[in-house]
């Protein structure tokens, strides 16, 4: 093994999505002839190790964060700040070991603001170059935009996982706005770019719903037992897929839900498709896996996270999912208002990524800071 031909892919390890996200990316990585290395930790870790069991990895300590149970999310967030920015100098320093001790030239970091390398080509991965505010703080938008974007700057290239034209799928999260100079569109991200094989054995049949549970705690948690209380209360049956890689403790309630710590992502991209409806959060990676297999669902943003609360409403207005929040969920509302709604279906051949990983290969080896 060369060391020019090495990568280190570091995705966030706030919930699933930045893992998921990542396949396709290191698919290519490994197309263009590059050895990977993913550095992650919690729930990330856990899926690489289960479903990519061949793959080298490595433990990159995160910055935890538990979201409020109630509202006040931004008050949280706001408190949270010196151990977020502390957590990026630590991170910073120990990509840098690690670069030493791996030997790569290449790093792509999945929303670690920390992981750039003076030395090293490195690439930032977000769908977020505006972040959202709550309205009663909206002033302080372009200040909170210059300092994210001196973070984005640091990197050699920012990449942008969704299309370039008519707002794609983030809308105003990465269109209508000035960009970086180093940031490219490159299409969606999903674990499903590629064909997955239909599993051979299923742990059940599919449901008349299925339900995904996502992000950090203890939101993730309320938010699964309120979708499980709810459907006790009914006669649908329903398979949910807890998002939860350390546990393997299946549940069934009613005999009629099915209730499964963690799934793969071949039975999930099953169950998608073949249940009559699917619930879930409004993440940035489960509405590409969505709009991958061209599927409309019920949509719950987690309260107080903005990004997902302006995706909701924005593609429910669009009619292409049905939005709810949580403070208000009703099962049967939402199935009786989500009929007739018609998924955004966007593919992508990953042309645009292929070549500007090709490029990075080309230029990994001779590159020094600017």
């Amino acid at each position: 093994m060369t060391a020019d031909r090495i990568a280190l892919v570091c995705p966030l390890d706030w919930g699933l999505g930045h893992a998921t996200r990542c396949v396709p990316l290191i698919r290519v990585l490994q197309d263009q002839g590059f050895k990977v290395i993913v550095a992650a930790d919690g729930r990330p870790y856990d899926f690489f190790r289960t479903e990519y069991p061949g793959i080298k990895l490595v433990r990159f300590p995160g910055t935890g964060i538990r979201y409020p149970a109630g509202s006040g999310m931004i008050f949280t967030m706001a408190a949270f700040i010196p151990r977020l920015l502390l957590g990026f100098r630590k991170e910073h320093q120990f990509l840098k070991k690690l670069v030493t001790e791996t030997g790569a030239s290449l790093v792509i970091s999945d929303n670690r603001y920390g992981c750039w390398h003076p030395d090293v080509r490195s690439v930032f991965i977000t769908h977020q170059l505006n972040i959202q505010l709550p309205a009663f703080i909206r002033g302080l938008a372009n200040v909170l935009r210059k300092i994210n974007y001196s973070f984005i700057n640091k990197y050699s290239e920012c990449w942008v996982p969704d299309e370039e034209d008519e707002g794609g799928l983030s809308g105003r999260l990465s269109h209508c706005i000035k960009l970086p100079d180093n940031c490219h569109f490159i299409g969606l991200l999903t674990r499903f770019a590629d064909p997955l094989p239909v599993p051979e054995e299923l742990p059940c049949k599919p449901a008349g719903i299925f339900v995904i549970i996502s992000g950090p705690e203890p939101q993730r948690s309320i938010f699964e037992a309120m979708i499980i209380r709810q459907l006790k209360n009914s006669s649908h049956t329903a398979i949910i897929a807890g998002g939860r890689t350390e546990s393997s403790n299946v549940e069934l309630f009613n005999d009629r839900i099915h209730v499964f710590p963690h799934l793969s992502s071949s039975l999930i991209k099953y169950y998608i498709e073949n249940s009559g409806y699917v619930i879930c959060r409004s993440g940035y990676s489960t509405l590409m896996d969505l709009a991958a297999l061209g599927k409309s669902a019920i949509l719950v943003p987690t309260p107080g996270q903005t990004e997902q609360e302006y995706l909701a409403k924005r593609l429910s207005k669009m009619n292409i999912h049905y939005a709810m929040t949580q403070a208000s969920f009703s099962l049967d509302e939402a199935i009786l208002n989500s009929k007739g709604n018609k998924a955004m279906v966007i593919r992508n051949d990953m042309s645009v990524m292929k070549q500007r990983a090709a490029r990075l290969f080309a230029q990994a080896a001779s590159f020094r800071a600017r």
